[in-house]
């Protein structure tokens, strides 16, 4: 027999459903916990909380007041899948105690969680561990000398932005299966071609095209000649990648040209992109697009001043209403009944004309270089919802999904594991919980809303081809883990964690009207 523990009722350790705990072991991913604890009936239409008859009674009102004090001992010595549980409970507890402005009971909940969560402990604890690092951060930012002061010393260094997106491309398989990806389609659009001009909207990573010259320098006519325009808004970033391909490319005897162009995405002039007549062009976006939709966000806010009180309000009672639906169910209905959050659900605006019109303007200026073919990967998250809960139960799924994918084939100890997790998942999520307006730039969306958008400036779809995706999965066997997927949809492809999507990869050309 398993213990739970009811505050309500005593100290002492009480029975809980052994059912439960087996369910969980099968399978300790994060999703499940958070499908468990949703449709465990803790919440009611008022925000608060009731015992039920539910295994999980145990989580009810525990310790969220403040005569309560500090947690009991026993809770370092919950089982993992009841201390996940009960993490689960305390996020969103303390999103909503955040989203309400109660303070107290929100400092009172993070210094329960500080007591469980841990950077280096089990998938939940790191997880939960760096949730409440941001909404802490959210608080703090209610008082910017406050927060300002607490962050006046940090030091980013250029190196260490290179350092982790080293890290990442070698612990998972995203960024390779994106970058094979993209030059598979740009091989198969070059073909034949003599003058390639590639434009990267993120050059940071010189692999992905260190790859493409060795394909290119075994064409039977022979390789093109090859200009690459790399965006980075770091110099060093792009003097290091123009040496390392610069090298690359004199050893394969292969005519190339480096073109540096140093600058943010949303303040990119396209005539300093240099595109000249007679090039035939192709254009490589990795998880770069959505950080144009930030710019748009204070504009839909003054256009509608008041709708934003009122969504948080609705969504938030959308969010305590699931007493019979778990959280995967309800997220499909809001899809399957049209309930489309992004671009900015603050706002009762339809699509057409709430669209983001500087990525309107960014797109339909790409689509005027007329490329013969252009690569899109983003994240398959809707993390551009308007309300906190909304972001945060989004957030939860796709980043225990990511953290996962690490618990599964990296050691809990690896240094390079925690980097990855800390200065990029860790920096991703603050900016989605704590940020608001110009100021958050993680606003990821499903591939749905990529194919209006890129449909709405004027390109149409070329599927990968099928060669792509085998090659593709080739590449995941060699992780020798079974929960790497990639399947098709729509015409493009979408790269999974067991059955969660994370990423998309899509190709577009110009399309031009009579």
């Amino acid at each position: 027999m398993e213990w739970s523990v009811d505050l309500l009722t005593s100290n002492r350790p009480t029975p809980i459903d052994s059912a439960t705990i087996t369910m969980c072991s099968y399978r300790r991913r994060v999703s499940w916990f958070i499908d468990c604890f949703c449709c465990s009936g803790i919440f009611q239409d008022d925000g608060s909380s009731s015992v039920t008859s539910s295994p999980l009674q145990f989580f009810s009102l525990m310790s969220l007041s403040p005569s309560l004090g500090s947690p009991y001992p026993w809770l370092r010595e919950l089982k993992s899948e009841e201390r996940g549980l009960y993490l689960i409970h305390l996020l969103l507890s303390c999103a909503n105690h955040v989203a309400s402005g109660s303070l107290e009971n929100a400092n009172i909940t993070l210094e329960q969680i500080s007591h469980l969560a841990s950077p280096d402990g089990d998938t939940m604890q790191r997880i939960a561990a760096y949730f409440a690092e941001a909404l802490a951060d959210r608080i703090l930012k209610a008082w910017p000398g406050l927060h300002k002061a607490f962050n006046s010393t940090r030091i980013s260094a250029v190196s260490d932005g290179i350092m982790v997106r080293k890290f990442l491309y070698e612990l998972l398989p995203f960024l390779k299966v994106s970058y094979l990806l993209t030059n598979q389609a740009i091989i198969e659009a070059m073909e034949g071609e003599k003058m390639v001009h590639i434009i990267d909207l993120n050059c940071a990573e010189p692999a992905q095209w260190i790859a493409l010259l060795q394909v290119l320098s075994t064409r039977p006519e022979g390789p093109p000649h090859l200009k690459i325009t790399g965006i980075n808004e770091q110099k060093e970033v792009l003097e290091q990648t123009a040496l390392r391909l610069t090298e690359e490319a004199e050893k394969l005897d292969i005519p190339f040209q480096f073109h540096p162009v140093v600058s943010k995405l949303e303040n990119l002039n396209v005539e300093s992109l240099r595109v000249k007549t007679g090039e035939a062009l192709a254009i490589s976006s990795v998880l770069q697009l959505h950080s144009l939709l930030a710019s748009d966000d204070g504009t839909l806010r003054k256009k509608s001043p008041s709708a934003s009180k009122n969504s948080n309000s609705v969504h938030l009672q959308r969010v305590l209403q699931m007493n019979q639906n778990s959280l995967g169910e309800l997220l499909d209905k809001d899809m399957n009944n049209g309930y489309k959050p992004s671009p900015d659900s603050a706002s009762s605006i339809p699509l057409s004309v709430s669209a983001s019109a500087k990525m309107e303007s960014f797109l339909t200026a790409l689509w005027g270089l007329s490329p013969k073919v252009m690569v899109v990967t983003e994240q398959e998250s809707n993390h551009n919802g308007s309300t906190l809960m909304e972001r945060l139960l989004e957030a939860l799924y796709f980043y225990a999904s990511l953290f996962d994918c690490l618990e599964s084939t990296v050691s809990r100890a690896s240094m390079e594991r925690m980097k990855v997790e800390k200065m990029l998942f860790g920096e991703q999520i603050k900016n989605i919980i704590a940020c608001e307006g110009a100021e958050r730039k993680e606003r990821h969306e499903k591939l749905e809303k990529w194919i209006q958008k890129m449909d709405f400036a004027g390109f149409g779809r070329v599927p990968l081809s099928y060669y792509a995706l085998l090659q593709a999965r080739s590449l995941l066997q060699t992780y020798g883990c079974d929960g790497y997927k990639i399947k098709e949809e729509n015409g493009c492809l979408v790269i999974c964690w067991q059955d969660r999507a994370l990423f998309s990869v899509s190709t577009w050309k110009c399309r031009r009207y009579d």
